[in-house]
């Protein structure tokens, strides 16, 4: 895939963020990296005094750093900021961060050779990846610690991960026969500045959001299957009258899942007036899960593409400009809209795994299981899924507000959009459980109420977990069943049953 940098979009992102997925530069990127480059060297020559390239850093920017100390500055920059801590981040996520490094030097606004981002790409081209703490940055004046260490073994320091092994940044140079690079001028800084760490966990995130949201909807037209819930809620001629695009579209799909699983027939009656707002009010609470969704793909696609170290440099008309587009306010404000979307997502799916178990509610045999009383059915995985339900309330809490000032009081308002990101790993992996959870509970309620006759999506997700699972009525370990249909809920194995859906990444 050939690259113009600036004009990387999310569908691209998806496609090479994997193992084996490439891409090259659009040659011509080099007019304008050469062009900012030579500008900085002047200024050097020069002696004009500009922050970061002949500057000392935040607090101490008003330090003059004289010219043969230039390169020192930084790779001594690089290796002191260099100070995660945590577990690693996943390679997934080092990769993207990579890509969106290499888009953003590559506009040709941040003073850095050509060279260097020919290594940076050659790293990324080789799949070795550098071993990235997940704790140390405030997201503002950028991810410094994850991105130093992301920089680390270009300078034959660090550690990457390459071929399933953990090496040494100086080993993996030697084995392909390269020096550490010598940075110039500016280098050191504009590889560290910037808001690629918050930006890359944000988009994995947003994938695997994607893929809870689908496994949700079709556990909720499931969950409506086996409880024997009104079709009506989902007509258009109610669902169009709010204007919100989510709804919509969330309302059709599930009618068309129903309509398809019930031959387009009717539901048989189910003897309540009225379903509960778990079933009912699917439209418009994942509706509007969707529109966040695609709210934080459209802040994401306008990051991945903006400049956002500092300061930047424009060639022709010969100026260093200081700002702040590293200041990730805009990922922070998604992650937490994310945040609340995915939780909202398992609310709303434990409610109908709860709904389910009530036969009051449901019609369905108490807890879903014969004999109740000698078997306990999914009176405890429900249990779980409300004690994860209630853990992402905690997790989803708002990280943009909590700023705390940094060096020396000098970056005074931060983001906190790293952090932000990160826990929504925990989030996701919380919800994708407990839509798993609900699978297997409406996949038991489908047996008891109406076996599916009609060939549609519904029938052969049925079928493919009743075959991958240990399927019964009666009481059993549940535990590896429940593993199991969560990893198919993240990893996107019911993407396809809802493809009329709008999602941001594809």
């Amino acid at each position: 895939m050939i690259i113009t940098p600036g004009k990387l979009n999310l569908c691209d992102v998806r496609k090479i963020r994997s193992l084996d997925g490439n891409f090259n530069l659009a040659e011509d990127y080099k007019i304008n990296v050469e062009a900012s480059y030579n500008c900085i060297q002047e200024f050097c020559r020069e002696g004009i005094t500009v922050y970061g390239v002949n500057t000392g850093f935040g607090r101490l920017a008003n330090t003059v750093i004289p010219i043969e100390q230039l390169n020192q500055l930084q790779l001594r920059l690089i290796a002191s900021h260099a100070c995660g801590v945590g577990e690693p981040l996943d390679e997934s996520i080092v990769r993207i961060m990579m890509m969106l490094k290499i888009n953003t030097l590559a506009q040709g606004y941040s003073g850095v050779s050509t060279e260097l981002i020919e290594r940076l790409m050659y790293m990324y081209q080789s799949c070795a990846h550098p071993v990235v703490p997940s704790m140390g940055s405030v997201g503002a004046s950028g991810d410094l610690a994850p991105l130093a260490h992301m920089a680390l073994p270009l300078l034959g320091l660090g550690e990457v991960n390459f071929n399933g092994e953990e090496l040494s940044g100086a080993k993996w140079l030697a084995m392909n026969k390269m020096p550490p690079i010598e940075l110039q001028a500016k280098e050191g800084l504009s590889l560290i500045n910037g808001t690629q760490a918050s930006c890359a966990m944000l988009i994995e995130a947003l994938i695997h959001a994607e893929h809870i949201f689908a496994a949700a909807t079709v556990a909720g037209a499931m969950s409506v299957y086996a409880a024997g819930g009104a079709l009506s809620s989902f007509v258009p001629e109610i669902n169009n009258l709010t204007g919100h695009r989510g709804q919509s579209l969330v309302a059709n799909q599930i009618l068309h899942l129903l309509s398809q699983a019930l031959g387009n027939k009717d539901m048989p009656p189910s003897g309540r007036v009225q379903d509960p707002y778990s079933l009912r009010c699917q439209p418009q609470v994942m509706g509007a899960c969707l529109d966040i969704l695609n709210e934080v793909g459209h802040t994401i696609s306008a990051e991945i593409n903006s400049v956002t170290d500092n300061p930047l440099v424009f060639p022709k008309e010969q100026k260093v400009i200081s700002g702040g587009n590293f200041h990730a306010e805009y990922l922070a404000f998604a992650a937490d809209k994310l945040a609340l979307a995915i939780s909202e997502i398992g609310a709303l799916s434990e409610r109908r795994i709860s709904m389910l178990l009530d036969s009051s509610l449901s019609g369905l045999p108490p807890f879903l299981t014969e004999e109740s009383g000698l078997n306990s059915g999914f009176m405890i995985p429900h249990v779980t899924a409300a004690a994860l339900a209630s853990a992402n309330k905690t997790l989803a809490h708002p990280c943009s507000v909590d700023s705390i000032p940094t060096s020396a009081n000098q970056e005074d308002h931060v983001s906190m959009s790293a952090f932000g990101a990160y826990r929504l790993k925990q989030i996701l992996e919380h919800t994708s459980h407990i839509v798993g959870i609900e699978l297997l509970a409406a996949v038991r309620g489908v047996y008891f109420h109406k076996p599916m006759t009609s060939q549609s999506e519904l029938k052969n997700i049925f079928e493919h977990i009743v075959v991958e699972t240990n399927f019964r009525t009666t009481d059993y370990m549940f535990s590896p069943d429940l593993i199991k249909v969560a990893d198919m809920v993240i990893s996107g194995d019911f993407m396809s049953a809802v493809s009329s859906l709008s999602l941001p990444t594809l």
